[in-house]
């Protein structure tokens, strides 16, 4: 019984159009249309375990700043589905026998698109960056790694019918761009690997529907056109390659998402917002055993972002102190961000992360006492996804259809226009108490004299926002 959905799928693809209706349901997407669903993504969309995606906003607090931002890590997972089903079928139409590719192929990639965010927490990256490290130390814990024991829970709970090699490739395919990935292991079809999670250059599916709905959502214009990328890649040694004539498309693909994190994800409101439910979540977890639950996929499931209205209700004097920051957040009495600079070129290489007790060490003696818990430093990273490297030394491009040889595209042959340096370090820094502002933007000022010989940031703070809150 193993192989019977994998039958089941492969009549459906040897059916014709109209007979495929027969067993698909469509969804409409507000980005791609129409979506048809196949009966195996039926079988785990259809389980209370997928449907918890509905409760977990695919951009965590961020619509608390861009209030069109309320879409779903249900709605993105249906879209790399689709997206996923696009890629490897345009690869099959040129070139699926000289690849191999079968309909087998085709169905796990899909289903790895449908199922890669499975193991998000609530506010997704949040919980995952911010909350865990606070109450977890150096321990390590991945989205990637639950999805995977999500979907053998899910799998098993449900009695799914799913062939053992297509649900080992579908949780390889979940995992492959993580620091234990398989994929650089596999010895055929390697370049399946790289269409949901691209940990060899960074252009996967995943990022081409995330920056088009994210974009969409928060109002903003998007100029990246993914469809470009689709028609024309082509698979060379293994691996997925593009037209060389394409390489600006391949560029604007990076730098639209680097926009999005400095512009939308790491909004400083957005931030601020970000550092008080951390601190909710991690004063609650004691009373709430949040942390517990991340190591049995029975019970993480049941986390979503609703956990902020458990604790908004909940009169337990335990958790009167998250209820507190949560309420000054619904009172929009946020931690006050005082400034930012961006970390000098040539410190990149050595910086450290700075954290409150180096700023509240640069106070200088007299006036306000600062305490470390007075102040938050969010450290930023922003780059290309290869760090301070041009993002395009790792892809693959070939110079026509009939070419038979893939080349790296030199840094001589690049535009000028572009970057010579492809990554920001911003360190930002917040008062809890709006009282605080002075006294933590002059420590925060005397802290890049000491460390630098200079002030690095922009612009002052505000002298009004230091007399409001003082």
């Amino acid at each position: 019984m193993g192989d019977v959905i994998a039958d089941e799928v492969s009549q459906l693809h040897s059916r014709n159009s109209s007979d495929c209706r027969l067993y698909s349901k469509h969804v409409k997407d507000n980005v791609h249309g129409f979506i048809p669903l196949d009966p195996l993504a039926l079988k785990f969309i259809d389980t209370e375990q997928f449907q918890r995606l509905r409760d977990l906003k695919q951009l965590g607090v961020t619509n608390l700043v861009f209030p069109g931002a309320v879409h779903s890590r249900f709605e993105h997972s249906l879209g790399v589905y689709h997206l996923a089903g696009e890629a490897v079928n345009e690869l099959k139409k040129y070139q699926g026998s000289e690849l191999g590719i079968e309909n087998f192929d085709v169905q796990a990639v899909k289903i790895a698109g449908l199922l890669h965010d499975f193991g998000h927490g609530p506010f997704s990256h949040m919980f995952e960056s911010g909350f865990l490290p606070a109450v977890l130390g150096g321990a390590r814990w991945s989205h990637e790694d639950m999805s995977e024991r999500l979907v053998d829970y899910v799998v098993d709970e449900h009695h799914i019918e799913m062939d053992d090699g297509m649900l080992k490739k579908v949780k390889e395919m979940i995992v492959a761009s993580t620091e234990h990935g398989s994929a650089d292991n596999v010895k055929e079809k390697r370049f399946l690997y790289d269409i949901v999670a691209n940990g060899r250059n960074g252009i996967d599916v995943d990022k081409f529907d995330y920056i088009v709905r994210d974009s969409r959502a928060c109002g903003l214009g998007c100029s990246f056109q993914f469809e470009r990328l689709l028609q024309t890649m082509r698979v060379m040694d293994d691996e997925i390659c593009y037209r060389a004539k394409e390489y600006l498309t391949v560029h604007k693909l990076f730098v639209t998402r680097a926009d999005l994190h400095r512009t939308v994800y790491t909004h400083a409101k957005v931030k601020a917002i970000e550092l008080m439910v951390v601190d909710a979540l991690v004063k609650a977890n004691d009373h709430l055993q949040i942390a517990s639950k991340i190591h049995d996929p029975a019970e993480f499931w049941k986390l979503d972002d609703t956990i902020i209205k458990r604790i908004e209700t909940d009169p337990h004097p335990a958790l009167n102190e998250s209820r507190d920051l949560i309420l000054r957040i619904r009172k929009r009495d946020l931690y006050q961000f005082c400034n930012e600079f961006t970390v000098p070129r040539e410190e990149l290489e050595h910086f450290n992360n700075v954290t409150a007790k180096d700023i509240i060490c640069s106070k200088v003696s007299g006036g306000v006492t600062l305490q470390e818990d007075d102040v938050v430093v969010s450290n930023i990273k922003i780059d290309l996804t290869h760090g301070k490297n041009n993002p395009l030394r790792r892809i693959k491009f070939f110079q026509d259809y009939d070419s038979d040889t893939n080349f790296t595209i030199g840094e001589q042959s690049i535009s000028q226009l572009l970057p010579s340096c492809s990554l920001d370090r911003i360190v930002r820094v917040y008062a809890k108490n709006p009282k605080l502002v002075a006294a933590v933007s002059e420590a925060f000022e005397n802290f890049q004299k000491q460390k630098y010989g200079r002030k690095t940031q922009v612009h002052g703070t505000p002298q009004k926002k230091k007399q409001r809150c003082g």
